[in-house]
């Protein structure tokens, strides 16, 4: 499924200079993990965000903010934003950072144990 190459590279603009972030294909598009944490993405022309409860329910009284929804069910935490939302440097960089800092407020991932054979 293609995503907004545009809006993952100012996206990319944004993240530059931070350490611990990775690009993942996720969800038919593409995902930044920071610190192994999903914290922002693309999908098809939607920027997808990983926020606190808190700033769920705020943002969702904001214009072009909806829940994640792509399986049907919403997802407590995952926002899309329409174009519409982001459409300014300033606004795209204002939603990444939310996002990064709600990740980085996350405890660190468990490292899975191999099996043994």
């Amino acid at each position: 499924m293609a995503y907004d190459e545009a809006l993952a590279d100012r996206i990319r603009v944004a993240l530059a200079a931070r350490q611990g972030v990775a690009e993942k294909k996720m969800f038919g598009g593409v995902s930044f993990m920071v610190d192994g944490k999903m914290a922002v993405g693309v999908q098809k022309d939607d920027l997808m965000l990983r926020v606190s409860e808190e700033q769920f329910s705020k943002a969702l009284a904001r214009p072009h903010v909806r829940p994640m929804d792509f399986t049907g069910r919403p997802m407590v935490g995952f926002l899309y934003v329409a174009p519409g939302g982001c459409e300014t440097d300033a606004d795209l960089r204002a939603w990444v950072e939310m996002a990064v800092a709600y990740a980085q407020s996350l405890p660190a991932k468990k490292t899975p144990r191999k099996k043994k054979l």
